[in-house]
């Protein structure tokens, strides 16, 4: 679950993307306290030379995360800063993040800013989550690929519908 900052709003900033710490941080600074600053990343086992490794990635790439109120100064600080390119807005104000959209993100990441591993058992061609950040949301997973071990997932974010790829580690029934 992520920490807020005692107000229940989440915006989305659009930065360079490949420079999403630099820009978190960057935001942090301009800002102090008072705001929660948030890039939201996952573990995925990868193959490289026939050897297989953990990486973090970025869940969604090119997105900083932010909870607190956007005030017009507080608009016009973030816009400076480099690697930002832009505050997403509806019409004259900021955009908030859906309610229901920031709940599923905060189930998943449940350390720190990372989704972790989750332990899945495949029972007669059903997917069951025994632990870790999917569980009890067998629902939005859309497929596992076996070899690579991955689960497909569906998740709205911002208003739209994404196809993200989360670690698992596949159980073998007793």
């Amino acid at each position: 679950m992520f920490q807020n900052s005692g107000i229940d709003e989440w915006h989305g900033i659009f930065v360079v993307t490949g420079e999403e710490e630099k820009a978190k941080e960057r935001v942090k600074y301009r800002l102090q306290d008072g705001f929660t600053v948030v890039v939201p990343k996952r573990k995925l086992r990868v193959r490289k030379g026939g050897v297989w490794k953990v990486e973090t990635k970025v869940l969604f790439p090119g997105y900083v995360l932010i909870n607190g109120e956007i005030t017009t100064d507080i608009y016009y600080r973030l816009k400076n800063i480099p690697n930002v390119l832009k505050l997403l807005r509806t019409g004259s104000s900021v955009a908030r993040i859906d309610r229901r959209e920031m709940a599923v993100l905060s189930k998943l990441i449940c350390n720190n800013e990372e989704i972790g591993f989750s332990n899945v058992l495949l029972e007669n061609g059903r997917v069951r989550v025994v632990d870790g950040p999917l569980f009890s949301l067998e629902g939005i997973i859309v497929s596992i690929d076996h070899r690579k071990e991955r689960a497909k997932i569906r998740l709205n974010f911002l208003g739209e519908e994404r196809t993200v790829d989360l670690g698992i580690s596949i159980l073998k029934p007793i």
